[in-house]
């Protein structure tokens, strides 16, 4: 019934023995402030590399992106290694995994930049607000980058490109979505630049291309891929014309043949965001022929047909990863999927619980006849 989702796949340079991909999900499980990632952490990953791909949470390429407290790094040689660990334990298990990397932008708070200005694409503010070791304040306005700055962050990404290659990934992602940095820049409601990364939509999409670039240049386009949200407002982040701004980013994405692109689109009924704004995967799709991947309130039926009818070549899951580890023998099985429990809070606590100690259906077996 399911049999096209464990059809193997090339993402690219990658090769996915399935088209369950597991999605880029923040769980608040390294330390702060070094942002090494951790034993916990490697035993989480390692549990589920039965995803014909792992695509990372988000991890900040400086001290500079990042923004949540108890989100891992890929800037220095400690936080190399401690993924390393990671990426070991999760191709020891048969799974591949690539790293999503990560620049807040405007919703890092001050106080986690010893009281400096968060940085956009524009001098603008965030609504909400920011997590911070603290406890929830209020989002500051952030400070417009200079040209000079936007070359200064490219070479951040090359260099947090590069330390994932060092750590042992098969790819990297690129983090464009969900209102962090590279949104913030594609964005007409967030640039408001007069420059050439301002006004048109092409020139928005310029900062996108300038970071791409650079992670080609270290990992070869194959192996390289991006996240975008091109439908409805996330973060305070929003466009007056997504079918405009986003073909322009499928635009760059063609021209330098990057592996895959991944969409989250939230419909109209969405658990976790929702928009009346059209999803627009055809106009993207219309211009990018690589892989596409989407993302956003997937069940394995409709996974199945959007798969079937060429809508996409691959599904990432998110939530349902949480509490099934081993999602895709679950599906293969025709198994009833563990619900979520203690969530959102379990999600982003840290500690083991509702992060590692949801049984796999072989653990669930043993139990039951023990």
């Amino acid at each position: 019934m399911h049999e096209p989702l464990f059809q193997p796949i090339d993402l690219g340079a990658i090769h996915a023995k399935n088209r369950i991909l597991m999605a880029p999900l923040t769980r608040g499980r390294s330390n702060y402030p070094e942002a090494v990632p951790n034993d916990l952490m490697t035993e989480y990953y390692r549990q589920r590399a039965s995803a014909g791909l792992i695509i990372s949470e988000a991890t900040a390429i400086s001290a500079e992106g990042r923004g949540w407290p108890n989100a891992p790094g890929i800037w220095n040689r400690d936080q190399v290694e401690g993924w390393k660990a990671v990426t070991d334990a999760v191709h020891d298990a048969g799974g591949a995994i690539v790293l999503q990397l990560w620049h807040m932008g405007r919703l890092v708070h001050p106080s986690m930049l010893d009281g400096q200005p968060p940085v956009s694409a524009s001098a603008t503010s965030a609504p909400g607000h920011a997590h911070t070791p603290t406890g929830r304040q209020d989002y500051e306005p952030a400070r417009a980058l200079s040209k000079e700055d936007i070359a200064r962050v490219v070479g951040d990404y090359r260099n947090a490109a590069q330390c994932a290659k060092d750590a042992g990934f098969d790819g990297v992602q690129l983090h464009g979505a969900n209102g962090y940095l590279v949104d913030q820049f594609l964005r007409d409601g967030t640039n408001l630049r007069t420059d050439e990364y301002g006004g048109s939509a092409q020139n928005r999409s310029r900062f996108l291309r300038e970071v791409l670039s650079a992670l080609v240049d270290v990992w070869g386009a194959g192996r390289v891929s991006v996240r975008l949200s091109p439908n409805g407002e996330t973060q305070g982040c929003d466009d007056s014309n997504p079918a405009e701004t986003f073909a322009a980013a499928a635009r760059v994405c063609q021209d330098l043949g990057i592996g895959f692109v991944e969409l989250r689109q939230p419909g109209p009924d969405g658990t976790y965001g929702s928009t009346d704004v059209p999803q627009q995967d055809g106009v993207i799709r219309a211009i990018y022929d690589g892989p596409l991947v989407l993302n956003s309130d997937y069940a394995a039926d409709n996974a199945v047909a959007d798969i079937e009818s060429g809508r996409c070549d691959a599904v990432s899951f998110g939530r349902p990863f949480i509490s099934n580890p081993d999602l895709p023998e679950r599906i293969r099985a025709g198994a009833e999927l563990a619900p979520n429990v203690n969530v959102p809070r379990s999600w982003y606590f840290p500690g083991a619980e509702g992060y590692v100690d949801y049984p796999s259906m072989d653990e669930e077996r043993v139990a039951a006849t023990g």
